[in-house]
């Protein structure tokens, strides 16, 4: 037979470690805030992150830059030289402190509980089953644990695979489990919990100063420039800029009074916006021991407690390197899998043609014995097969044939002398009266 060619794979090139599967790829410099399943970004290499949807912080921004610069250019000049120069030392030192407040709010961790792993998952799965019934009803998701001589029930999260520790709740937003969740904050792109809660208490607490002193500076102005015999319309005519900041200050200085004053409520009680808002440890959910279990019964303590303590460290390890077992998929690699390389071989008992062209020749070829043979008459026990007319070819010499499957198959290509069942070897098929006995019943 005439030689053909055709291209093969080097063994070498296909094997593959215990350790890796196929089409994955490592990355041993891939850091772990760059696979982080939270919804949040990250920036300056995982340094500083942000919630997802931080759209409204950009108009917090703006906000407070315009209003406080629109003071400095407009009215600090003449209150320099009617008043006093403290006035713009104040107001810089006010705007410094908010957006120093801010920026740490924004782009700090809240305390963001890493999620489970598969083991730690699974570890956890065993032990809700264990406590659990054997009745129709599923386990219980909660726990319940003593704080103070108060019983404290911890929910399962479904999505970090593990019980929430105490004021844990999980934000939808970000989609991560925060301790000591405050609330999610849109003003400042971020959730509120208690890695960054000071910060944000003392920045709605300089924004109200900041605010109610360029209210009453801006007043001020105005209330001058008529002192010197000009009217209302007048005085705005030379400073519009006074009405701008005017009208910004008096829609804003309530809402930021009023909250200044409810989160000063919540820390000199030791509470978070989520427990007072759920009536955690009010005494109208009915509990004959409602108090709060984390307060200490003194409002200093409290204070102390809420803003003076030592700063907790990240749990999440933003910058840490990603463990080099861990393997990420080749759809997430930007860069493409080299193939291994081929090699041309000739053989005389290979072929280029595919099997779906060896099997309609060899099913068109005349010397090939093939016997039509209808549906199955026995089927396995529990087995429903389905009645199919194909062409098997016959194992031994037949009436209808009279030639033997080998001969016929190696008349049609010697490739199939590779795979020729060996002659010591006998395969011959059980008779059908023998089916019984096989674990076989005869179909209907």
């Amino acid at each position: 037979m005439k030689s053909c060619e055709y291209q093969q794979i080097d063994p070498r090139a296909l094997t593959v470690s215990a350790h890796k599967a196929p089409g994955t790829v490592t990355h041993p410099h891939r850091r772990k805030w760059q696979i982080f399943p939270g919804k949040n970004r990250f920036f300056c290499d995982g340094r500083l992150m942000l919630s997802r949807q931080s759209g409204v912080l950009p108009l917090t921004l703006g906000l407070v830059v315009v209003t406080c610069g629109l003071f400095f250019a407009f009215d600090c000049p003449f209150l320099v030289q009617h008043l006093t120069l403290f006035i713009p030392v104040i107001g810089g030192v006010l705007f410094v402190f908010v957006m120093l407040s801010l920026l740490r709010t924004s782009f700090t961790d809240p305390g963001i509980l890493p999620r489970a792993g598969p083991d730690e998952a699974a570890d956890i799965e065993r032990q809700i089953d264990s406590s659990g019934s054997s009745s129709y009803r599923p386990p219980p998701r909660t726990k319940e644990i003593l704080i103070n001589q108060q019983v404290v029930k911890l929910k399962y999260c479904f999505t970090c695979k593990m019980f929430r520790p105490p004021r844990t709740s999980h934000c939808s937003l970000c989609d991560n489990c925060v301790e000591r969740f405050d609330h999610h904050c849109p003003w400042v792109g971020n959730c509120v919990g208690k890695r960054n809660y000071r910060f944000f208490y003392s920045f709605i607490i300089s924004l109200s100063f900041l605010t109610s002193f360029i209210f009453g500076c801006v007043i001020t102005h105005l209330t001058l420039r008529c002192h010197t015999g000009k009217s209302l319309i007048q005085a705005i005519q030379e400073s519009p800029a006074s009405v701008v900041e005017l009208v910004i200050c008096f829609f804003s200085v309530w809402s930021i009074l009023g909250l200044s004053g409810f989160h000063t409520y919540l820390v000199a009680s030791n509470l978070t916006t989520n427990e007072d808002i759920k009536g955690s440890w009010s005494s109208k959910r009915g509990a004959e021991d409602s108090g709060n279990p984390y307060t200490h019964n003194s409002i200093m303590r409290n204070c102390c407690a809420t803003l003076c303590g030592p700063m907790p460290p990240s749990l999440i390890d933003r910058r840490g390197f990603v463990p080099s077992d861990e393997v990420v998929t080749a759809a997430d690699c930007p860069s493409e899998m080299e193939l291994p390389s081929f090699t041309a071989k000739s053989d005389t008992h290979m072929c280029t043609q595919s099997t779906k062209d060896v099997l309609e020749k060899m099913l068109r070829s005349s010397d090939l014995a093939v016997c039509p043979v209808g549906a199955p008459e026995t089927s396995p026990l529990g087995l429903e097969v389905p009645a199919i007319r194909s062409p098997v070819v016959c194992q031994a010499p037949c009436s209808g044939c009279g030639r033997s499957r080998k001969d016929s198959l190696h008349s049609i290509n010697p490739a199939f002398r590779l795979a020729a069942p060996s002659p010591t070897v006998p395969r011959t098929n059980p008779p059908l009266s023998q089916s019984q006995a096989e674990g076989f019943v005869p179909m209907p």
